[in-house]
C-alpha cells in the first residue's frame, strides 16, 4: 500500500519558517520524482516545488523562489520542503506527491498524494 504522509505544518508568524516533511512507504522511492503543492481555501491546487528522482534537478514557482528549499533523503523515504521567510499568502494546505515518469509541474501528472498538512502564516 503507497502511504504518503506529510508533517510539519502549523501557525507561524509572517517572517516566520517551518520545515514540512514527507514520510514515503510502498513505492521505490528513489525511482520518483517528488513534488509540492498547494491549496488555499477557495483556490485551484498550485505546484510549489519538485525534485527529480536523482534529487539534482530541482524547481520553483516563482512566488517561492528564494524563500522555500525542497530536498530529498533516499535513505529515510523522505522529502522536505523548507519554507523560509512566510508570507499571509503562503496559508493553504501543503502537499506532497510522487511522478514516476517525469519531473512535472502539472498535478495531473503525479500517481500518488499525500492527505496534506496545513500551514497558516498570521499577519
Amino acid at each position: 500500500q503507497v502511504q504518503l504522509l506529510e508533517s510539519g505544518g502549523g501557525l507561524v508568524q509572517a517572517g516566520g519558517s517551518l520545515r514540512l516533511s514527507c514520510a514515503v512507504s510502498g513505492i521505490t522511492f528513489a525511482r520518483y520524482t517528488m513534488g509540492w503543492f498547494r491549496q488555499a481555501p477557495g483556490k485551484e491546487r498550485e505546484f510549489v516545488s519538485r525534485i527529480d528522482y536523482r534529487g539534482i534537478s530541482t524547481y520553483y514557482a516563482d512566488s517561492v523562489k528564494g524563500r522555500f528549499s525542497i530536498s530529498r533523503d533516499d535513505a529515510k523515504l523522505t522529502v522536505y520542503l523548507q519554507m523560509n521567510s512566510l508570507k499571509p499568502e503562503d496559508t493553504a494546505v501543503y502537499y506532497c506527491a510522487a511522478d514516476s515518469f517525469g519531473a512535472s509541474t502539472d498535478s495531473r501528472n503525479y500517481d500518488y498524494w499525500g492527505l496534506g498538512t496545513q500551514v497558516t502564516v498570521s499577519p
